[in-house]
């Protein structure tokens, strides 16, 4: 059985959740607005794996519209939101872009990420993830969600791949 390390050595995609993952879980309602905070070293190091050229993608039950757009900024390729069925979009995303099972790293938190993470090369989540979510990781970030999990998901996968001190990595 390969270590999440040797795991990483086959990465070209990245899957992240947004609740929990990108930001902490937290949710504030202001104006029958909801309000997300995202962190600005994991936004950072997905525009630098995009930059890199790593796929990235979210898939979230969520909904929030400033965020799509933030990420998108950032270089993230596609993000699904009110995914209700993760697996179906994955599927979908997968044979759109032919991608195999093997090259993609998941980072998830709860429950709705579960059966997406049995089928990735790399299930990865973070220190505040669901019990049963950490049990079927190949990997648990130090960090919690929204607090630099997905910098080092990324930073680690970058340095595997001797990707991380290039020239990219010093501007936004």
């Amino acid at each position: 059985m390969m270590t999440y390390k040797e795991r990483l050595n086959y990465i070209t995609t990245f899957i992240f959740d947004i609740d929990g993952v990108l930001t902490n879980g937290d949710v504030t309602i202001h104006k029958d607005e909801i309000v997300r905070t995202l962190n600005s070293r994991d936004g950072f190091a997905m525009q630098l794996a995009a930059k890199m050229g790593f796929n990235v993608f979210i898939i979230s039950g969520g909904s929030s519209e400033p965020v799509k757009e933030r990420l998108l900024h950032l270089g993230v390729k596609e993000v699904f939101l009110r995914a209700s069925n993760k697996v179906t979009v994955y599927n979908e995303l997968t044979e759109r872009y032919g991608l195999r099972n093997e090259e993609i790293l998941y980072m998830g938190d709860d429950l709705p990420d579960y059966k997406v993470m049995q089928l990735v090369g790399c299930a990865t989540c973070p220190q505040d993830a669901a019990i049963e979510i950490k049990e079927i990781s190949h990997y648990q970030s130090p960090f919690y969600g929204g607090r630099f999990a997905v910098r080092d998901i990324i930073e680690q996968t970058l340095r595997v791949q001797e990707k991380w001190l290039t020239e990219h990595a010093f501007e936004w």
